[in-house]
């Protein structure tokens, strides 16, 4: 498979593929129903200001497969960017089969280039164990850190 898997940056375009792995993502990982008009506005930004961050997808035979987004934590312990890698959804067909390790591949290839990228970090849900397996799997460890967030109602 490793052949047909083609990983670009998302453009404009892949918003639409983008929201709907999204809505996935958030229901299956959080049981959480995302409203469509934030969710939208929400890509339209991130393409719009790319100094959010970018979105990186795998396509297989023309077909968007999987993406994920990156955006930008500035260190300065380290003098440079760490990377989030967020919002990773990869279709249930395609699970298991090397997906997110090539879109992740692309981004540490990406990443090189800049020059200033310090590393890479992800949050998962605590009970994600395939996740975690996978992230494993493409070479992260589990951090020493816990997340704590004040998040209001969602809009």
């Amino acid at each position: 498979m490793s052949d047909e898997v083609k990983v670009r940056l998302a453009v404009p375009s892949d918003a639409p593929i983008l929201a709907e792995f999204n809505t996935i993502m958030a229901k299956e990982t959080e049981g959480v129903e995302l409203d469509r008009g934030t969710l939208a506005g929400g890509l339209a930004a991130l393409f719009e200001k790319p100094q959010y961050g970018f979105y990186v997808v795998a396509e297989v035979s023309g077909q968007i497969a999987g993406g994920l987004m990156i955006t930008y934590e500035w260190t300065d312990w380290r003098n440079g960017v760490i990377w989030w890698v967020q919002s990773v959804y990869v279709r249930p067909a395609y699970r298991r089969r090397g997906i997110y390790t090539r879109l992740y591949s692309f981004v540490k290839e990406l990443a090189a280039r800049e020059g200033n990228v310090r590393g890479f970090r992800l949050y998962v849900e605590k009970e994600n164990f395939v996740a975690q397996k996978t992230y494993q799997a493409a070479g992260m460890i589990e951090a020493r850190y816990k997340v704590f967030e004040e998040m209001p109602p969602r809009v």
